[in-house]
């Protein structure tokens, strides 16, 4: 029989740990990518409105068919465990895993969120998404949203709002001069300097206030979303276009501890949910809206045109702004002139390759 020497049992010994800690490590892997993931997701729009509130619903089906199982939201309808405006808040400081929301809600606190959420006179659904996923946005997003200890995906991109719902009808910008009206977002601060009251409301609280006076008109979202919401039934005069909110970008913020707790594999089952939540947003936005401006006649809903006078005022007073906020935030106008660089350069192509609208 052959006698070990003292340096072939280390050697021995050696191979033997290395094996168990490769076999361990192989065990593992499959433990740790099949882990449980349990979050509690409040959404800040009701999941029933098409295209705004219902694509956080297909991103967690989605995601717990694509995890078999493994990852699953459970999904919360507004103000159910936080306030509809603190949902930020509430995930930074891990009262929630994760939130569906609308970053200009978190205008007050962090004034560059509102950039990411919807912009006066700002880029088409597409050029913003465009931004986000091969511009600087989405790396703007997080470096912001890093400092609060969130985590930002992009999970819905709609196209412009309406200009508003009115009780009477404007024949200048003159008439805007002390209306009440519910306007969020950098759009608000337009119609502030434009001399109005505004004031901003959850989604479920507008109706009540336009039924009872407490406000005279309201923007919210696309004509599909509106009338289910009933301003139809109140204020009769809908005007387009959407200066205010060209866009309307939705997002999953997740508490960045939550999120780096995730393996790679969790997380990019989140992320490609979230990028086809967003595609199946603009398409359901997009296919939804003629046949209920049709409509409009039988309800005795009047779709109006703001003059071009109106909107040149807009556009002015909008820019007065954009450069107020950039004077005293730095954030701001480092993301803001990003996404201007990204629009001019996008116009070299967007002038010359689509149709003129009268096509």
């Amino acid at each position: 029989m052959k006698t070990l020497t003292l340096n072939s049992k280390k050697q021995r010994l050696n191979i033997a740990i290395a094996v168990a800690l490769s076999a361990s490590t192989l065990i593992s892997l499959p433990a740790s990518a099949n882990e449980k993931v349990r979050w509690k997701v409040q959404a800040v729009f009701g999941t029933h409105l098409p295209a705004l509130g219902d694509p956080i619903k297909y991103v967690s089906e989605q995601i717990k068919e694509a995890s078999n199982g493994n990852i699953q939201f459970k999904i919360y309808e507004p103000g159910k465990l936080v306030p509809p405006f603190g949902i930020t808040e509430a995930v930074k400081n891990k009262q929630l895993n994760a939130g569906y929301t609308w970053l200009g809600y978190d205008q007050g606190k962090i004034p560059a969120a509102a950039l990411f959420a919807a912009v006066p006179f700002g880029m088409e659904p597409w050029a913003y998404a465009s931004w986000w996923y091969d511009g600087e946005g989405k790396k703007l997003a997080e470096k912001l949203y890093e400092k609060h200890n969130i985590h930002p995906v992009l999970c819905s991109v709609i196209g412009p709002e309406t200009a508003g719902w009115f009780k009477k009808e404007l024949k200048s910008l003159k008439d805007i001069e002390g209306l009440k009206i519910r306007f969020a977002g950098l759009g608000g601060k337009v119609m502030q300097k434009a001399g109005a009251s505004v004031t901003v409301l959850p989604g479920g609280e507008i109706f009540p206030a336009l039924e009872k006076g407490a406000i005279d008109a309201s923007e919210f979202s696309m004509p599909a979303i509106d009338q289910m919401m009933g301003f139809d039934k109140i204020a009769k005069n809908n005007y387009f276009p959407g200066w205010h909110q060209t866009f309307t970008a939705s997002h999953l913020v997740v508490n960045t501890d939550t999120w780096n707790s995730l393996t790679d594999g969790q997380r990019a089952m989140i992320d490609m949910a979230c990028t086809a939540g967003t595609f199946r947003a603009l398409t359901r936005g997009e296919a939804l809206q003629g046949s209920v401006i049709n409509g409009f006649e039988a309800k005795n809903v009047t779709a109006r045109q703001l003059p071009d006078d109106v909107l040149d005022q807009l556009k002015s007073l909008t820019d007065e702004v954009m450069s107020e906020i950039s004077a005293k935030d730095a954030d701001f106008k480092e993301i803001y002139q990003s996404q201007q660089a990204f629009a001019e350069e996008y116009k070299v192509w967007k002038s010359r390759a689509y149709l003129p609208n009268k096509y």
